[in-house]
C-alpha cells in the first residue's frame, strides 16, 4: 500500500509543477505580445510629431484674376430686381470705362522642406498660376518662395526659399518598402487649420488614378483640402509619399486618401532641381495590354507584355520595332503590362541605349533602342503608312460577325483616313456577335489580321485559314478608328 501512496504524491507534485510551468509560459507570451504591440503601435506619436513638425510648412498662394462683369444674366431683363443688381454692379466697377476691377484669389496647401538651403516640395496644383507664394514655418516665420520647376504629370512642384540660416528638413524614404498595414502619419494644413497631424495605415499600394506615371500609396490617415502637397511619413520619420488626392462624395475625408509614392517624387525632384524641368525617356510606341484572347491569337503562353499598336516617327521606328510586336522585356526587366512599361521607360535617362526584347511572329528578338525625350515628343507628327496601295474590291463579305468591304477613295474621304491607308471597312456588326461585345462598330477599319496586312476580303480569309491551321482559337485584328489603333482578338469558331 505504501508504494501506491508515494506514487500518488509524486503525481500531484508533477501536476503542480506543470501548472506552474504553463503559467510561466503564458506570462512570457503575454509579455512578448505586449512588446510586439508596443513595437507595432507606439503609445504616443508625440515624439515623432515633434521631430518632423519643423520641416512641414503651410503654403498660401495669391493670384490676380480678372474681375467679373457683375451679375449680368442672373435676373431676366425687365425683372423688378434689375435696378438693384445694376446698382450693385455699378458699385463694383473698377474704372471709368466700366471694366470690372481685378481681384486677388487665395489658396492654401501644404509642403515640406527637403534641404537645409530651402528647397520645398509641394503639389503642382497648389501653386499653379500663382504670382505670390508664401511659406509659413512651424515657428511662425514666413518667407516668400520662388518656383524652381513643376511636373503636372505627377502633380509635383519644387519651390525655393532664402533663409538667414539652415532650415530643418526631412529626407525621403524608400516607398517600395512600405507594406500594407504599416503605420503612417500625414501632416499639413487641412481646411486652413494649420500644422495638423493625422495617423493611419497604408491601405493599399501601387494605386493608379488617371495619370501616366501614377504610383499612389492609399492611406486611411485623414487627408482633407489643404493637405495637398504635405508629407506622408513612416514611423522612422522618412517621407514615403506626397499627399495629393482624396476619394470623397462630400469633399471631406472618408478614409481614402492618396499619396504619390516617394520613389516617383524623388526622380522628379532631382530633375527639377538640376534642370528646372523633367526629362523622361521616350520609346515612341503606342501600346495596349495583352489579354488572354490576344495571347492565344499570337501564341503567347501567358497574357503578359505590351502589344505595340502603332509605331510613329521616333526612336522605336528608327530601331526597327513594328506594329504587332509584343514587348516582353525592357532593359533586362520583364514587362508585365503597359503601365509598368510606361513607368520604366519614363524613369530611363534620355539618350540611353536600352535592349528591348520583342516577340515577333513567334520568335523573340532583342533590339537596341536609343531613347528620346518624352517632353519633346508631344508634338510628334503622325506616322506615315508605308504599305503599297492595293486594288480595292467593290464587293462586301460577312466574316467573324462583321460585314466588310475594302477601302475605296470615297470611303477614305468619308472616314477621314489617310489617302494611302489600305484595309477593310466594317459596314455592319451583328448585334449578338463577339465583335459587337468587344466594341467594333461600323466605320472601323481593319488593317491587319494575324499580324499581316489585309487590303482585301481574300487576304482576310487566308489569315483566318492560316490561324486555324496553326491551331489558334482566335484571330488578332488591328482595328483603326479615327486614326487610333488597337488590337482585338476574335474567336474563330468552327469552320
Amino acid at each position: 500500500m505504501q508504494p501506491k501512496a508515494v506514487a500518488r504524491t509524486r503525481t500531484k507534485s508533477d501536476t503542480v509543477a506543470l501548472r506552474a510551468a504553463v503559467m510561466g509560459l503564458l506570462a512570457l507570451a503575454l509579455v512578448a505580445l505586449q512588446a510586439v504591440m508596443a513595437q507595432a503601435k507606439p503609445e504616443s506619436l508625440a515624439p515623432l510629431a515633434e521631430q518632423i513638425s519643423p520641416s512641414v510648412v503651410n503654403i498660401t498662394t495669391s493670384t490676380l484674376v480678372e474681375g467679373r462683369t457683375g451679375p449680368r444674366g442672373i435676373v431676366p431683363e425687365g425683372s423688378p430686381f434689375e435696378d438693384f443688381f445694376r446698382e450693385f454692379q455699378d458699385r463694383n466697377r473698377g474704372d471709368e470705362d466700366g471694366a470690372p476691377a481685378p481681384r486677388r484669389s487665395s489658396a492654401l496647401g501644404s509642403g515640406f522642406v527637403i534641404s537645409e538651403d530651402g528647397y520645398v516640395v509641394t503639389n503642382n496644383h497648389v501653386i499653379e498660376g500663382a504670382d505670390e507664394i508664401t511659406i509659413e514655418f512651424f515657428s511662425g516665420q514666413e518667407l516668400e518662395a520662388t518656383v524652381i520647376g513643376t511636373d503636372p504629370n505627377t502633380d509635383i512642384a519644387l519651390l525655393k526659399v532664402e533663409a538667414d540660416g539652415p532650415l530643418p528638413f526631412v529626407s525621403f524614404g524608400d516607398s517600395d518598402n512600405a507594406r500594407v498595414g504599416d503605420w503612417v502619419i500625414a501632416m499639413g494644413n487641412p481646411l486652413g487649420q494649420g500644422f495638423s497631424v493625422s495617423a493611419g495605415i497604408v491601405s493599399a499600394r501601387n494605386r493608379a488614378l488617371s495619370g501616366t506615371y501614377d504610383d499612389y500609396i492609399q492611406t486611411d490617415a485623414a487627408i482633407n483640402r489643404g493637405n495637398s502637397g504635405g508629407p506622408l511619413f513612416n514611423m522612422d520619420g522618412d517621407v514615403i509619399g506626397v499627399n495629393t488626392a482624396i476619394l470623397s462624395p462630400n469633399g471631406g475625408s472618408i478614409g481614402i486618401g492618396f499619396s504619390m509614392a516617394a520613389n516617383v517624387v524623388t526622380r522628379v525632384v532631382d530633375q527639377l532641381q538640376e534642370f528646372g524641368e523633367t526629362r523622361r525617356g521616350w520609346l515612341g510606341v503606342r501600346i495596349q495590354d495583352v489579354t488572354d484572347d490576344v495571347a492565344d491569337a499570337i501564341g503567347l503562353e501567358a497574357a503578359t507584355g505590351a502589344l505595340i499598336t502603332d509605331v510613329p516617327e521616333g526612336p522605336a521606328r528608327d530601331a526597327g520595332l513594328q506594329t504587332g510586336d509584343v514587348i516582353v522585356s525592357f532593359d533586362g526587366v520583364d514587362v508585365e503590362d503597359t503601365r509598368g512599361l510606361v513607368r520604366q521607360v519614363g524613369n530611363s535617362p534620355v539618350g540611353a541605349v536600352v535592349q528591348v526584347t520583342v516577340l515577333r511572329e513567334g520568335e523573340t528578338q532583342t533590339i537596341p533602342v536609343t531613347l528620346g525625350r518624352r517632353e519633346d515628343a508631344d508634338g510628334a507628327a503622325a506616322p506615315e503608312e508605308e504599305e503599297p496601295e492595293a486594288e480595292a474590291e467593290a464587293e462586301s463579305s460577312e466574316l467573324l460577325g462583321l460585314t466588310l468591304t475594302a477601302l475605296t477613295d470615297d470611303m477614305r474621304e468619308e472616314l477621314g483616313v489617310a489617302d494611302d491607308m489600305n484595309g477593310l471597312v466594317v459596314t455592319d456588326v451583328e448585334a449578338d456577335s463577339e465583335a459587337a461585345e468587344k466594341g467594333l462598330i461600323a466605320g472601323d477599319v481593319i488593317t491587319e489580321a494575324g499580324q499581316q496586312p489585309v487590303a482585301s476580303i481574300s487576304e482576310l480569309t487566308r489569315s483566318v485559314e492560316a490561324a486555324r491551321e496553326a491551331g489558334r482559337k482566335s484571330l488578332l485584328l488591328l482595328v483603326r478608328r479615327g486614326g487610333d489603333p488597337r488590337f482585338v482578338a476574335l474567336t474563330l469558331g468552327d469552320e
